[in-house]
């Protein structure tokens, strides 16, 4: 019989060192991703009124993650998973969102 690890390492951008959680969280949010809605989600997850740019709201949302997860580990009573699963949803969003989009080839007309 194989053991199967339930942590699994996910890589949220390239360049970043890959960040190693539960299968079942990781699972979450990448179903997550499908109901997400930047508009109405982002302000609700950064907690401000008006949230930054893609690429400067993801080191926020990384270090709320990081916090996150190391009160996960310890155990503790304020571990709210539900925020947790939003903050890797977020962390996914904005990770597609600022990386870089091919630009579309010019199209000439006959």
């Amino acid at each position: 019989m194989t053991m199967m690890s339930n942590v699994i390492a996910f890589q949220p951008r390239l360049g970043q060192s890959p960040l190693r959680r539960p299968r079942l969280l990781v699972r979450a949010a990448r179903a997550g991703l499908a109901g997400w809605s930047r508009r109405r989600d982002r302000r609700r997850v950064l907690k401000c009124d008006a949230p930054p740019p893609a690429g400067i709201a993801l080191p926020r949302l990384l270090a709320e993650e990081e916090r996150l997860d190391l009160i996960r580990r310890s155990g503790q009573a304020g571990y709210d998973m539900h925020r947790h699963v939003m903050l890797l949803i977020a962390i996914l969003a904005e990770t597609a969102e600022a990386a870089p989009r091919p630009v579309p080839s010019r199209v000439t007309c006959p």
